[in-house]
């Protein structure tokens, strides 16, 4: 049973791909991008071989297995689960008994992409360790295990975060981990940053690999390194750990699948009172008030529109890290993530799912519908697009840009409105059904989706230029009647392509709707 199930898993992968060229293209991309990563694995292996000690190599391997398990447990906060083809709730009909179940999730997880691509760069551990026909050998089952502990403790983590807590627990873990993950980056950097001008660079390295190797995601990792010592009794002792780590990860699992099969998920319900209407009823009627009373709904309620909004705090956050406090970058990060807003909502319809019927059973005009949109996003980022090109100046020590940063981010903000008011009358895409995991990448998103985020992403920069010059000529002279035009300048310019945004978004509403529509009902998802 468990092999026709994981049979079938890649039959459905085939099928899909025949469907769609891009979606062999994204494929192909995502092959190559875990063979570069491959390959940078064994080339840092040999390197290791070649020109570090025992101890050098302890160190890396020991951290670099660490750091692998870490990410297989982050993953599942991010994704939901690492592949969403089969998942315990698409084997809950099946005569499958708990172990069966957990077989199969397991299986998937060794033999996806991600999970053949880990198994091949945990062996190239044996490179490293090759120094001693002993380490080597020894270095092989240690891999397959680490390997197992991986997509284990993703397993578990994906179970807990789809049913403790419920939804809001998911919306808040996958919050943190994608928050985690974004800044990853910017303080790899500061740590190097800090790392470097260490004068006992080895030693502290040294110092954190003792503290992992006794931990469970580094233990099995210096296993290898023991056996090269000749030190058996830890090499036993660190396998202990790992063993015991993995009988106690796949016990909670099978408790926690239990858990979920037995006790049905609590929906949270809302009882309104009599009359109550919530924002339709204090927001205008007609098409437009009803549009923007059911955006605004969702930009306060829905964690798939939230979710956007994470982005904003980071862009400061990052330029912080890599470019310091009194820096242009940071001053003007504000334009940066008014730039990035243009893809809040570029293809908005998408989350309305099936339930876009009932807008066109309204009969709303697409003007409407395009207005009603847009004005929702503005009344809920640009205060936090102000925030952020207001204080990153003043805190910077650039209170001269103030003006210009303002009028660019208000500016470049509203372009990208516009420009999404036409791309999400155009496009549809699979997006996470309501109540599901936001960060969950669902079946159905090909290469070509991705290039769609791009095309709106130039278009929003090239109808930006006229702002955007005028910001890099009042800095540049550092002219306040420069700087008093870029304000002017940006808000007119931007309430202009906004405007026009509606107009022929609209158009393309009123002409694709039932297109629209009938792509929705196409998805996966729908």
């Amino acid at each position: 049973m468990v092999a026709t199930i994981l049979k079938l898993r890649f039959r459905i992968l085939g099928n899909t791909l025949t469907r769609s060229p891009w979606r062999i293209v994204g494929l192909v991309f995502g092959i190559f991008g875990g063979l570069w990563l491959l390959f940078l694995a064994a080339a840092g292996m040999v390197g290791l071989l070649v020109f570090a000690d025992a101890d050098a190599t302890r160190s890396a391997v020991v951290i670099g297995g660490a750091a692998l398990t870490l990410g297989w447990v982050i993953g599942p906060l991010v994704s939901a689960g690492m592949d969403s083809t089969v998942d315990a709730d698409h084997l809950a009909p099946l005569p499958l008994s708990r172990t069966q179940v957990m077989q199969v999730l397991m299986g998937t997880g060794l033999t996806g992409v991600p999970g053949i691509i880990t198994t091949l760069a945990a062996l190239t551990t044996v490179i490293a360790w090759s120094r001693s026909p002993v380490s080597a050998i020894v270095a092989v089952p240690c891999a397959l295990i680490g390997v197992v502990l991986c997509v284990l403790a993703s397993r578990l983590l994906g179970a807990v975060s789809a049913s403790s807590g419920g939804r809001r627990w998911q919306e808040l873990l996958g919050t943190i981990a994608l928050f985690l993950l974004i800044l990853t980056g910017p303080i790899m950097t500061a740590v190097t940053a800090v790392l470097s001008d260490a004068t006992d660079l080895a030693g502290r390295f040294a110092q954190l690999t003792r503290v992992l190797e006794w931990t469970p995601i580094g233990a099995i990792w210096a296993v290898p390194g023991d056996a090269l010592a000749g030190n058996w009794l830890l090499a036993l002792a660190r396998i202990a750990i790992a063993l015991v780590t993995i009988v106690a990860l796949w016990l909670l699992w099978g408790y926690t699948l239990d858990r979920r099969v037995s006790t049905p998920a609590k929906k949270s319900t809302h009882t309104a009172k009599a009359g109550e209407l919530g924002l339709f009823g204090k927001l205008p009627t007609g098409p437009f008030g009803a549009t923007l009373a059911r955006s605004l709904t969702f930009w306060l309620r829905d964690p798939r529109y939230m979710r956007q909004l994470i982005v904003l705090p980071l862009f400061p956050i990052l330029m912080l890290f890599t470019s310091g406090v009194q820096s242009i970058p940071f001053a003007l990060s504000g334009v940066l993530a008014a730039f990035m807003m243009c893809t809040a909502t570029y293809t908005d319809v998408s989350y309305d799912g099936t339930a876009f019927a009932s807008v066109l059973a309204t009969g709303a005009r697409g003007r409407a519908d395009r207005a009603g949109r847009l004005l929702a996003s503005a009344i809920v980022i640009t205060p936090l697009i102000l925030l952020l090109a207001i204080v990153p100046p003043i805190v910077a020590g650039y209170a001269n840009y103030l003006l210009p940063a303002v009028g660019t981010a208000v500016g470049v903000l509203f372009v990208g409105f516009g420009v999404a008011a036409v791309s999400s009358a155009l496009l549809v895409m699979p997006v996470a059904a309501p109540g599901d995991n936001p960060f969950k990448t669902v079946p159905g998103q090909t290469f070509l989706n991705g290039l769609a985020v791009f095309a709106v992403i130039g278009v929003t920069g090239l109808l930006s230029l006229p702002v955007v010059g005028l910001c890099i000529a009042s800095i540049v002279m550092s002219s306040a009647p420069l700087g008093w035009l870029t304000l002017a300048v940006g808000v007119v310019w931007g309430l202009i392509v906004a405007a026009l945004g509606i107009v022929f978004g609209g158009n393309a509403f009123d002409r694709n709707a039932p297109a629209l529509l009938a792509r929705i009902r196409a998805f996966p998802t729908a």
